[in-house]
């Protein structure tokens, strides 16, 4: 049975003639060793921010720097297509090609500055045109270099629902038209190209999976053609001990687990959009993220859990994260002691603001609930918290609800802090010695992480700190 890989490649590997010349060769490359490749791409870098700022001034009426945008966006899709494509009839079609989806955007941002608003589903239209444009440069620059490819819309099989903005795919019916549309170009010989981020539902309106959602394009891909392998190509060297803009001494992790990178993804570690990793998992597929600008870095690979026998190879402490500018809610009183449901109707509060909670830790005594928001959404939380709660602080039962200033998130994350005792106790020490103070801690179920919060001006100082605690272990 032949071995199939997809590859993704993010917004920098597609992003310039020099970015897209080390994409043809990583595939060149590939193409070696696996008889089935598909490569899955993104915008090019700046292409999909620059859209949806478009849409976002039509939606006031401003329509004056459409034509900015419209050169803008040729300039960079054409240079490419001139440096790289030496067939001249292919390289005119490719031209016509984008420049039709560059007139489509300018046609959409009219129609929304006359309506006065952008609908989730106008939305998703025009933040889909990036990875139109790009999937068609791709295709053309790589068949050029010699390697038979073709540009294929992932909105021809990857079936969702019509929640705009953040849809879900239909893994079954996706299945069907994936194996279906890409099986039969691979048995030729040929690389599908296909647009991350993207879909369609049944009824063929185009949906987005969420920013990020490219990598979420190559693990649904990968999930249910099966492949054998899922490599995201971005550009970095794979997922690092903790941000090299905060402590230049990190360094990239070899192999880390599910569980492991689940956390770090939720905890703002920017490496894999959260929702990557479970198709991958279900299906039992190998992941690899790699550097486009390193390619013999050999990267971060996933791998199912550490051994479960309590002995863990390498290090107890793998990652720390931070997550900036949120706040921490507390909702007080000696009146909720024993109040059945005063957890339920906080949160009830919260999610009906469309909030997520990233963080929450509860008093033992049940006299406060205190929980993390991003910090642009407290003001609209507290509101929402101080309405529902009404009766309460109007009868004393609960003192008060209120806001601390901005606030970050420091997670530690390591599978091996589940068998090692005195994980906590070191962390902790670590912080107290360099005189950082914690305001709030919460410690998974899977104790894969401990998180705690610290104040903004601290945040730097925490991250150095428990980061030393990697190189010690």
């Amino acid at each position: 049975m032949s071995k199939t890989l997809v590859m993704k490649f993010g917004g920098t590997s597609v992003g310039s003639v020099d970015a897209l010349k080390n994409a043809i060769q990583i595939i060149r490359n590939a193409k070696k060793d696996w008889e089935r490749v598909v490569v899955v791409t993104s915008a090019m870098s700046g292409v999909t921010n620059l859209l949806i700022d478009s849409a976002a001034s039509a939606s006031q009426g401003k329509v004056d720097s459409l034509s900015a945008t419209e050169s803008s966006l040729r300039e960079k899709h054409f240079a490419a297509a001139d440096a790289l494509v030496k067939d001249e009839a292919q390289r005119e079609a490719v031209k016509a090609e984008i420049d039709a989806l560059i007139l489509s955007l300018v046609d959409l941002c009219k129609a929304i500055a006359i309506l006065g608003e952008a609908s989730p589903r106008a939305m998703d239209t025009v933040a889909s045109l990036g990875e139109r444009m790009s999937v068609r440069l791709l295709a053309a620059v790589v068949h050029d270099a010699g390697i038979p490819a073709q540009a294929i819309e992932s909105t021809e099989f990857v079936v969702t629902n019509a929640h705009f903005q953040n849809a879900h795919p239909d893994f079954n019916v996706t299945t069907e038209k994936t194996r279906g549309k890409l099986n039969p170009l691979m048995d030729k010989g040929i690389v599908p190209i296909t647009t991350g981020f993207i879909g369609a539902t049944s009824e063929g309106a185009i949906t987005t999976l969420g920013r990020g959602g490219s990598d979420y394009s190559a693990a649904i891909i990968g999930a249910v053609l099966p492949a054998d392998e899922v490599w995201i190509c971005t550009d970095v060297d794979g997922v690092m001990t903790t941000d090299p803009r905060i402590v230049k001494e990190a360094q990239t992790l070899p192999e880390i687990s599910y569980n492991e990178i689940a956390e770090l993804a939720y905890y703002g570690a920017k490496v894999l959009h959260p929702k990557t990793i479970r198709p991958v998992l279900d299906a039992g597929i190998g992941l690899r993220i790699c550097n486009t600008f390193n390619p013999s870095h050999p990267g971060t690979r996933l791998i199912p859990s550490v051994k479960s026998n309590g002995k863990v190879e390498g290090k107890v402490i793998k990652a720390v994260t931070a997550i900036r500018k949120q706040r921490l809610i507390t909702i007080e009183g000696r009146g909720m002691l024993g109040v059945p449901g005063v957890a339920a109707r906080a949160f009830g509060a919260v999610a009906s603001t469309g909030t997520s909670v990233p963080l929450i830790t509860q008093a033992s005594s049940e006299q406060s609930i205190c929980f993390a928001v991003p910090s642009e959404l407290a003001s609209t939380v507290l509101s929402s918290l101080e309405k529902s709660f009404a009766r309460e602080i109007e009868d004393e039962d609960i003192d008060r609800v209120w806001a601390t200033e901005d606030v970050s998130i420091i997670t530690v994350v390591g599978a091996g802090m589940r068998h090692t005792p005195g994980v906590s106790g070191r962390v902790f020490s670590k912080l107290g010695n360099d005189g950082v103070n914690v305001l709030a801690i919460a410690q998974g179920s899977s104790e894969v992480s401990i998180s705690l919060v610290v104040e903004a001006d601290d945040t730097e100082n925490a991250v150095k700190a428990l980061h030393e605690l990697i190189v010690a272990s």
